[in-house]
């Protein structure tokens, strides 16, 4: 019996169904203001490497050191994208292998933690990440938790109480960084709690992380022992995650080795935590996507990129306070903006889904102290990344600001969400988005 090969045809010749689903998707980028905090739009050069022909290759293990024959060019794959995240972040240790940020952070744990032990993170409600010790994820289901979070009147950390709470707590790992908190991260701050009840000190700069490459955001070197992170948010890499170290050191904490008890360099600990310790095979396509935007962040042009998502960001947050608009904590250093729509008498679920009828996508988000459910939500989170690789500035941004405002006032005005849909059209017209796909 004759075989025939693999398919030749393109995706459009041979699933017709999945590529309607790729282009509407392509269309649904294209023609919409995306304003979600935690997405961007990737290079041409990331998508190709992303979608290219390294997801052949099962690669367990690291370069040199690989369970698997014939991972030469992967090898150096994972080895571009290695020292380049070195030299983006000025770190001593990297490793590239984590699916997402979850999976980061869970290696982290894994090597710093046992189960059981005490962590200390930022409230989900107050700007969070699930993983930060909320009790539906891994991170609350197998260690003790303690939530610190932000003031009501500030929107921000207050150490006093942070402190306080650490002293009575005692936890192993604090946690610094959310996915909701507009303000830098206070890096400095953090380690002085930190040295004061023993505890490890991580970084969860999944958000800013881009920014943190190109000096807008403060590094959190020498502060943290480890960092976390994404890498396509504002770093505007493929979906996946990445854990970095300031230097690598022995290991002065009595950690143990799984199986041998043999004390290892932190390093060495993570490695295997991520590899066997959490997941098997990389994926070697989305590896060579993230040395592909490590390289594109490495370029001078990538930090103007990151000043004017921060521009854009304060820009937008200036023009929403002056329509009457709550900010939490009462505008941004960064990309983020986080809106508490009650003195609007609307609910973030109902905000999003007028708004995204409207041609505008954003997502609902809890606020500080919100009394609505995290499905109904009081607030909306908004962020400038992927408007700005769009190419969109100041102006831009002042009237999406306005656009937004004329749904959230008229929620159920359909005339008025119609002309808004045909002004976002109007204006992605002028920024046009991978017009190579067709």
């Amino acid at each position: 019996m004759t075989i025939k090969p693999v398919a030749s045809t393109g995706l459009r010749d041979c699933d017709s169904e999945v590529f309607s689903a790729i282009r509407g998707e392509v269309l649904r980028e294209n023609e919409t203001l995306e304003l979600i905090a935690s997405e961007n739009f990737v290079s041409q050069a990331v998508l190709e490497a992303a979608g290219g022909i390294m997801t052949n290759k099962y690669a367990e293990g690291y370069p040199g050191k690989r369970y698997y024959g014939g991972c030469e060019w992967v090898d150096e794959a994972e080895n571009i994208a290695r020292d380049r995240a070195k030299k983006l972040f000025n770190a001593d240790y990297t490793n590239v292998q984590p699916h997402s940020g979850s999976q980061a952070n869970m290696a982290v744990f894994f090597t710093f933690l046992q189960p059981g032990d005490t962590i200390m993170g930022l409230d989900l409600a107050h700007g969070g990440h699930l993983t930060h010790g909320s009790p539906v994820n891994f991170s609350g289901k197998l260690f003790n938790v303690i939530s610190y979070q932000v003031e009501k009147d500030t929107g921000r950390v207050n150490f006093d109480k942070v402190v306080e709470q650490a002293r009575q707590a005692k936890p192993k790992l604090i946690i610094c960084g959310g996915s909701a908190y507009p303000r830098f991260i206070e890096f400095e701050s953090f380690r002085t709690v930190a040295d004061e009840v023993g505890a490890f000190l991580m970084a969860d700069i999944a958000h800013p992380s881009g920014l943190v490459a190109t000096g807008v955001h403060p590094s959190p070197w020498p502060y943290c022992h480890v960092v976390t992170s994404t890498t396509h948010k504002t770093l505007r890499g493929p979906r996946g995650g990445l854990i970095l170290m300031g230097s690598d050191w022995e290991n002065p904490w009595g950690i143990v080795a799984p199986k041998s008890g043999r004390t290892k360099n932190v390093s060495e600990l993570l490695d295997s935590n991520v590899m066997p310790g959490i997941q098997g095979g990389p994926l070697m396509h989305i590896i060579a996507a993230k040395a592909v935007a490590f390289g594109e962040a490495l370029m001078p042009e990538f930090q103007d990129y990151s000043k004017a998502i921060v521009a854009n960001a304060k820009t937008m947050a200036e023009a929403f306070m002056k329509k009457d608009y709550y900010l939490i904590s009462g505008g941004t250093d960064t990309h983020v903006i986080l809106i508490d729509l009650t003195n609007k008498e609307l609910s973030g679920k109902k905000a999003e889904n007028r708004l995204e009828a409207a041609g505008i996508t954003v997502n609902k988000n809890m606020v500080p102290y919100d009394k609505r459910s995290p499905m109904i939500t009081s607030g909306i989170r908004i962020g400038t990344p992927a408007m700005t690789t769009r190419g969109m500035g100041v102006d831009e941004m002042v009237q999406i600001v306005d656009l937004i405002d004329s749904v959230i006032q008229a929620p159920d005005d359909e005339l008025v969400t119609e002309s808004v849909r045909n002004e976002v059209k109007e204006m992605c017209d002028q920024f046009p988005l991978y017009s190579e796909l067709g």
